[in-house]
């Protein structure tokens, strides 16, 4: 996809790498799969299907050596989760669209992504994402999210409803079916078991 198409979105990514890795026991961003960190694997899609892409970590200087200087690096100021982090990067981000996405996606998929890009201009003004969803549970850390969702987010966060999940079903969303290629693009590593499944399902590591 010609980044110049995705003008009339103006689209860009924000990378979530805040997180403690307490049930890996190690920094997940770091892991590497087929000898590339997961972050830089997160990134190096991000890149290909969006204008510029954004990280928000509280620890920057853990990952820009690996990084190209054009990606731009937000501080995390309050680790509160995912949902904290993201109303964060929106303050300092002025887009139309965003895609969020973990940085621990590490089969995610540019030509899904890009298929997905192409519905952002066929939703109606008042949806305000544009996110996968299996079995009634969102998977909102691949998602597309209107720089107007900051309201919701700020009023759920003040409700103390920091869930990613309360917030889209009080939202008007538009659900992304899953099939099977979609459900492996959407494997994410939280633990030592997940990396080794993950790792002998695809036959990689």
């Amino acid at each position: 996809m010609n980044k110049s198409s995705l003008a009339k979105n103006h689209l860009v990514a924000l990378i979530l790498a805040g997180g403690k890795s307490s049930r890996m026991g190690e920094d997940k961003a770091l892991i590497p799969w087929q000898n590339i960190p997961m972050l830089k694997r997160v990134y190096q899609v991000a890149n290909k299907c969006t204008e510029k892409v954004y990280i928000i970590t509280p620890w920057p200087e853990k990952y820009q050596s690996m990084l190209p200087t054009e990606c731009e690096w937000l501080t995390e100021l309050k680790t509160e989760g995912p949902l904290v982090a993201f109303a964060q990067g929106l303050d300092q981000i002025n887009s139309n669209w965003i895609l969020l996405l973990g940085c621990d996606l590490p089969l995610l998929n540019s030509d899904i992504i890009q298929t997905w890009v192409t519905q952002l201009n066929q939703l109606s003004p008042e949806i305000l994402a544009l996110v996968p969803q299996k079995f009634q549970r969102w998977e909102p850390l691949c998602g597309f999210y209107r720089q107007e969702i900051k309201i919701e987010l700020e009023k759920i966060i003040d409700r103390g409803q920091n869930s990613f999940q309360k917030l889209l079903y009080q939202i008007p969303v538009q659900p992304l079916s899953i099939d099977s290629e979609t459900e492996k693009m959407l494997f994410n590593c939280n633990t030592p078991l997940d990396l080794e499944m993950g790792r002998s399902d695809g036959g990689i590591g």
